[in-house]
Formats: structure tokens, sequence, C-alpha cells
């Protein structure tokens, strides 16, 4: 067993915990094509989502503008303080830099910014999720290549050296609030690597999400949930063509969703 540090605690019994979800899936765009099938997937997320008993809040077609506005309504859900954890789900048309608003015409108009939806939910402006896990699912392209393309690795920066001010003041204590991280316990998965495409039935709905709902559905009774990630990637095995990416992720603990606890 694993020592209960290293698992994010679920505190309140399931009669009093009050776990909400977002979920935002722009269908109809003024000048993209529609998105034919997506309402397969708003109902197989909403669907799972009300069976690992989070309360679901859902918007449709929406303008980057009014996802952002959406954003920091959920944010400051009085909900959170007697919650868990979250789930914030995205479903668009999308480029590189984020998600296609629906008066969106380029990669550069009404979009928005995959970094907004961290910061709007870090544990600076979202503290009654401070330190729960907040689990975000993107389903949407992040370009035009298709996934099977060959890539090389490059090496990462270097670690920065510690600054003056920390240096001072190693070894020191102060009486000020506690410190917390600004960025943390996020756990993002993305329908595709940067790029490249994401596919979608116009009848059954996105491969990503179909795959998603099935392994969180086979493994959320008893796998954690970077484990169930990896089963979602794993699954793409056979279809070269795309490959869903955890990125910036920053759990600190395995979080289990304990269904039915």
């Amino acid at each position: 067993l694993l020592p209960s540090s290293q698992v994010y605690p679920i505190h309140l019994p399931r009669e009093t915990r009050t776990r909400r979800a977002l979920l935002i899936c722009n269908i109809e765009f003024e000048h993209l094509s529609r998105r034919d099938g997506a309402e397969v997937d708003v109902k197989g997320m909403r669907e799972l989502l009300e069976g690992l008993d989070y309360t679901v809040d859902i918007h449709l077609n929406l303008t980057s503008e009014e996802m952002a506005k959406v954003m920091e309504g959920f944010a400051d859900r009085k909900e959170h303080q007697t919650s868990d954890s979250t789930f914030l789900v995205f479903m668009s048309h999308g480029v590189r830099a984020g998600l296609c608003g629906t008066k969106s015409r380029s990669g550069t108009t009404d979009i928005l910014s995959i970094d907004t939806i961290f910061e709007r939910f870090n544990n600076k402006c979202c503290q009654g999720l401070r330190g729960k896990p907040k689990v975000i699912i993107i389903q949407s392209c992040r370009g035009g290549t298709v996934g099977s393309v060959m890539v090389g690795d490059s090496p990462g920066p270097a670690l920065p050296a510690p600054s003056s001010a920390q240096a001072a003041t190693a070894g020191l204590e102060d009486d000020a609030v506690c410190e917390v991280h600004l960025e943390s316990d996020f756990a993002a998965l993305h329908s595709s690597t940067p790029d490249t495409v994401s596919w979608r039935s116009p009848v059954t709905g996105s491969i990503f999400i179909q795959h998603l709902v099935k392994q969180f559905r086979d493994h959320a009774c008893s796998s954690h949930l970077q484990e169930i990630f990896r089963k979602i990637q794993y699954s793409f095995g056979e279809f070269p063509r795309q490959l869903p990416s955890q990125e910036r992720t920053t759990m600190l603990r395995k979080f289990y969703l304990f269904p039915g606890l």
C-alpha cells in the first residue's frame, strides 16, 4: 500500500462533498466548419463525469472571451471548498496557440490560450482548489500535421542557478503566510501532440473522447489518474495518426477517483 502522503486525500463522504466539473464545447462557428459528432462527445463526457460523482456545468458555442468569463465564474464557485478535485473539459477547433472561439477566422483571431486555463485555476486565482487535483482534458487539433511524422528530440534547457535572493535567505525562517507553488496539482491530457491534428467521426464523435471514456470506465475503480492517462495513450498504438499527450502536469501525489465511495 502507498503511504497516505503519496495519495491525494478525499476527506468528505460522498453525501457531503460537492465535486463539480466544467465542460465547454464549441460545435457551431461563424467562419469555421461545424464540428459534427461533437454532441456525442458531450454526452459521453457528461455521463462519465456524472458517474464519477461530478455535477457538470456544460456551456456550448462560446467565443474566447466568453470561455474566459465562464472559467472565471466556475473557478469562484463555493462548492470547490467542499470538493476534492475538478475536471475541466474543452472541445473545439484548435491551433497550436490554443482553442478557437466561435468567431475565429484563423489561428490568430478569437483564440483562447491554453495558458489562460492554467492561470485561471492556479493556486493564486482559485484558492478553493488549492492542493486539489485539477484535471484538464482538451479535444482539439493543434495544427495540420498528421501525427505519424517523425521528429527528433532536442535537449531541454539547463536549470537556472539559484538567485542571490534565494541564497541570502537560505536557512532562515519568517513569519509570513505560507508560500505555495503558483501552479501545482494539474494533470493535463491533450488529444494530440503539438502541431498535429485530432480525428473526429461525424457519427461516433472524437476518437480521443471514445478512448478516454472507455479507459476511465474500465480502470477508474482501481488505477490512479496518470496511469489511466497512460492507458489512454497506449490504446492509440494501432492508430499512429494521433497520440494523446500529457503536458504541463504538476501532480504531487497520486489521484484515485474512488467512484462509489
